[in-house]
């Protein structure tokens, strides 16, 4: 039953995602140079996305394999995967203080998943239509680079999803002088269903009735 076959999601720190389908097919999102003060990724991919040429969110050097990179707005097709690519802004001024963004969304075994990146603005209603329908939402909380814990919780109501991953937070890995963020808990608290897990595992026929948030945890 399609509805059984399930995609893990692994966190593997900042905006860098695992996904995993029944096939075999690994897809990484943002992967960030270790400079940053995680632990590199150790990981392979088929195809990797990057929203935007900042080097904690496009090191592909990182990653193992020979994978197909995923830039820009737009159509694409990898491994076998639609790959939308929906153009926005890093900041709330147009592009000018910090450059483009690209929000990404695809579907995995029937579940459907969208990355934020570093989205820095409120999303217009066409741009909440084009995003439409999502399970799984991975959407930057921490504010000063991005969206802030009260925006992207506006962000999280306008889309509706069922599933809330918060990344782009900090951490104690992250240096505060470098990356002067929020925690996630500024996020979370707002939210009435909050779980923490070490990794996720869903379907399209296990998704959640209500909307919860997940906060994964860093690999050991």
């Amino acid at each position: 039953m399609k509805g059984a076959v399930k995609v893990q999601i692994r966190w593997l720190g900042h905006a860098c995602f695992l996904l995993a389908d029944a096939e075999g097919r690994r897809l990484v999102t943002d992967p960030f140079d270790p400079q940053i003060g995680y632990p590199a990724p150790k990981v392979a991919a088929d195809v990797v996305t990057v929203s935007h040429d900042h080097f904690d969110h496009n090191a592909i050097d990182q990653i193992q394999g020979q994978p197909e990179v995923i830039q820009g707005a737009g159509k694409h097709e990898a491994q076998g995967l639609d790959i939308y690519g929906l153009a926005t802004f890093h900041d709330d001024q147009g592009g000018r203080q910090r450059g483009n963004n690209t929000v990404f969304r695809w579907v995995m075994d029937g579940v459907r998943v969208c990355h934020l990146g570093d989205l820095g603005h409120a999303l217009t209603p066409a741009q909440v239509a084009e995003i439409g329908p999502q399970d799984v939402l991975m959407v930057p909380v921490g504010g000063f680079f991005t969206i802030d814990a009260v925006q992207a919780r506006q962000v999280v109501e306008a889309i509706k999803p069922r599933i809330v991953l918060p990344m782009h937070y900090k951490t104690p890995a992250l240096p505060a002088q470098q990356f002067p963020i929020q925690g996630v808990d500024e996020f979370s608290r707002q939210f009435p269903r909050v779980t923490n897990q070490e990794f996720l595992e869903v379907s399209a026929g296990t998704r959640p009735e209500e909307m919860t948030v997940i906060i994964l945890a860093l690999p050991a």
